[in-house]
């Protein structure tokens, strides 16, 4: 008998039978406008709804003492909070996202139980593998195999060549539907780097940095840090009865009025372990400036903790102190921590993931210094790891730790990617990232997220020679 898996299991007690209710299409809602005087009507609009797939199956209870306790395996395994994939034995190189809905009402006998599971697909389509081509130099020629149009992605990496501080990308189709992002530069003006690289750590190195003094972080200074395989992380943390541990500084090539400060970090707080990782920015004095935090403060709960802090430890303002959206959102923290400064106008983010996949438990906060109380120029950076008392560390570390300086210009173009930043733009959720962070800011008002149309397709993208391109979609089926 023909078998199902759903989330990437199959249960070798459940087998599909004849009798499936799988439509060749989703259905499709037709409004069709009918004018008085006038014979038949006139299609004003068409909606394509929620393709619902039924399946007759047979339990048998084999391994189960009971069918009772099938029953509690079954769902555990069908009950989901979000779609997930659906893909059949005799269909396997297409792939639904489906629910289960409604209830699973069975006929039982001693040995085996038959009855009807009814998924429903809030996204109608059914898709193949996912595809994935390289540009040659600025162009690629691709077919879409599938019946209706793909969502794509496009993954732009910035090359390190003469070409690589642009002011713009854009990617256009054969239809001449484009995506932009920035200006190109107009041939009277000049490009100028608004974020301009001070200092970058790939944490494989102590070099240039030296331990931190008294009142340089909010606790007390001990123990050392270490470079271990591209991280920063606490080879002892020394003892305190309250915050403690290592912090290492390096001051800036110049004092900076306008910055960027970001780091990416791991914070692993399983079990009962309490600990903090936080970059401070200090003025020429050694003062706090700025700071941004991940910790967890709770010894009998795991609860992840950001700040991003405007001053010191009395006078400050925090544009983030919190658990993230809920408690518990930001546990075993693997992300990005960012706070900017420019004028009196403050900025942070906090996220888990990537720059390559994006990030989620997303946190960005904007704030206005109106009273100007903390516009001192920053001219160091602290790094810091922290235990409290004796209570059982966390593990984790900083992988990489940079401050930019923000550079204005009246006239001119900013330069809005160099060498190394990843670019990606995703017509499915209608966004486009740099380094993992959306950019729909600097999005050309007149841009369009197309998708691949079945069929032969072009793509092109410019500036040429800038970057490394590629293309990723599934092909997509009524």
């Amino acid at each position: 008998m023909p078998s199902m898996s759903f989330r990437g299991i199959t249960k070798d007690y459940v087998k599909v039978l004849r009798g499936r209710k799988r439509p060749p299409w989703a259905p499709i809602e037709r409004s069709i406008l009918e004018i008085p005087g006038l014979a038949g009507g006139y299609l004003s609009n068409s909606k394509v709804k929620p393709r619902v797939i039924s399946v007759p199956v047979l339990l048998k209870k084999k391994n189960f003492p009971d069918l009772q306790k099938l029953k509690e395996d079954l769902a555990d395994w069908l009950i989901t909070d979000k779609e997930e994939p659906l893909i059949f034995d005799d269909e396997e190189d297409r792939t639904y996202y489906a629910v289960v809905n409604d209830e699973l009402d069975l006929d039982e006998m001693v040995r085996y139980g038959h009855g009807t599971i009814e998924f429903i697909c809030p996204d109608p389509y059914k898709y193949g593998e996912e595809q994935s081509h390289e540009f040659t130099d600025n162009i690629l020629n691709v077919t879409n195999n599938g019946t209706v149009e793909a969502d794509h992605v496009i993954e732009l990496e910035v090359l390190d060549n003469p070409l690589t501080f642009s002011t713009f990308i854009m990617v256009q189709n054969q239809d001449n539907q484009y995506m932009l992002i920035g200006d190109p530069l107009d041939v009277e003006s000049e490009s100028y780097q608004r974020y301009e690289r001070l200092l970058y750590s790939s944490a494989d190195s102590l070099v240039g940095w030296t331990t931190a003094g008294t009142g340089e972080i909010d606790g007390m200074v001990s123990g050392t840090m270490e470079a271990v395989n591209n991280r920063f992380q606490a080879a002892d943390y020394g003892s305190g009865s309250g915050w403690h541990g290592p912090a290492i500084k390096q001051s800036l090539p110049e004092t900076v009025q306008d910055f960027r400060l970001q780091t990416w970090i791991t914070l692993d707080n399983s079990g009962t372990t309490v600990g903090r990782i936080e970059l401070y920015l200090l003025d020429v004095n050694g003062n706090q400036i700025a700071k941004i935090s991940m910790k967890d403060a709770k010894s009998g709960e795991r609860l992840g903790y950001g700040e991003a802090r405007a001053g010191g430890p009395l006078d400050n303002h925090f544009l983030i102190s919190e658990y993230g959206d809920r408690k518990g959102n930001w546990n075993n923290f693997a992300g990005i921590l960012r706070i900017e400064r420019e004028g009196q106008h403050w900025s942070a983010f906090f996220g888990i993931g990537n720059a390559q996949n994006g990030y989620h438990a997303r946190r960005r906060a904007y704030w206005t210094d109106t009273r100007d109380k903390y516009n001192t120029p920053i001219a160091q950076v602290v790094v810091h790891m922290g235990q409290y008392g004796s209570h059982a560390p966390c593990v984790g570390g900083i992988y990489s730790a940079s401050v930019d300086k923000i550079n204005h210009q009246e006239y001119g173009t900013p330069v809005i990617v160099q060498t190394g930043d990843l670019v990606r733009f995703d017509t499915k959720n209608e966004d486009v990232w740099i380094n993992g962070i959306s950019c729909k800011d600097i999005l050309d008002f007149g841009s369009d997220f197309f998708n691949l149309k079945p069929g032969d397709n072009q793509l092109i993208v410019l500036p040429d020679g800038n970057f490394k391109t590629t293309l990723k979609y599934r092909d997509t089926f009524r």
